[in-house]
């Protein structure tokens, strides 16, 4: 079998002398690598033309986490907590989410990639959770916390996908976000929820060989055996 390759969506920044580099955090791309996978990673200045030929080079797409989508993007509120916009990205990953749906190419977005994915359907995203969601917990467990911290359970629907893969309908998980899916995109269906403040954290295309987003941040999770099926999964369906 060939080994399926991946690509993971970047951010882009200055060094100290002003130079823009594009780079991903390598626990995605190590998931991806010790789940199957050849990771490769894309940056986001590309035409539309070079987007779309992606699609025939690529057996799977992963939106990795980063900064905030513009909140014009979906009439969000403003909010002195939105950091990191990046148009460029904003647009490409969009696009990339159209084609998924459209060629139901593989797809998996992992915090902010779930957010985008809720976006680009039709979604909407509160800006800051603990000022706009009544009764809502802390999710924004950084900087100054383990990435790999168990901040709160998530309640998985039993009868879903995600059930299945992970064996569980219960899972712990990390928080590194202080923005959530507000009214959840038409086309997603809600697989998971926060306890207690019934947050989405889990949503998927359901008639598709593999469109899902999660909230929480697998990839630092790897120790646990749940968080590497997810990978797994999203590997297998890329090289079918």
């Amino acid at each position: 079998m060939t080994t399926p390759l991946i690509g993971i969506t970047t951010s882009t920044q200055k060094n100290k002398e002003g130079l823009p580099y594009s780079f991903v955090l390598d626990a995605y791309v190590q998931s991806v690598k010790n789940a199957g996978g050849l990771p490769v990673l894309i940056p986001n200045w590309l035409e539309r033309r070079q987007i779309e030929a992606l699609r025939s080079r690529l057996d799977g797409i992963l939106l990795s986490g980063g900064g905030d989508i513009d909140p014009q993007r979906f009439g969000g509120k403003a909010h002195a907590r939105v950091y990191g916009i990046e148009p460029e990205r904003d647009s490409l990953e969009a696009q990339l989410v159209e084609i998924a749906v459209r060629t139901d190419w593989p797809i998996l977005g992992i915090c902010r990639g779930i957010q985008v994915m809720n976006v680009t359907l039709g979604g909407t995203l509160y800006t800051h959770i603990q000022d706009q969601l009544a009764g809502a917990q802390k999710h924004d467990y950084f900087p100054d916390y383990p990435r790999s911290l168990l901040s709160h359970p998530v309640r998985v629907e039993a009868s879903s996908r995600l059930a299945e893969l992970l064996g569980e309908t219960q899972v712990a998980v990390n928080s590194l976000h202080h923005q959530g899916i507000e009214h959840l995109a038409p086309v997603l269906r809600p697989l998971a929820w926060s306890t207690p403040d019934e947050l989405v954290e889990a949503a998927e295309l359901p008639d598709h060989p593999f469109g899902l987003g999660v909230q929480w941040h697998p990839e630092w999770l790897q120790e646990h055996e749940p968080m590497r099926r997810l990978f797994q999964a999203f590997v297998t369906a890329a090289s079918a």
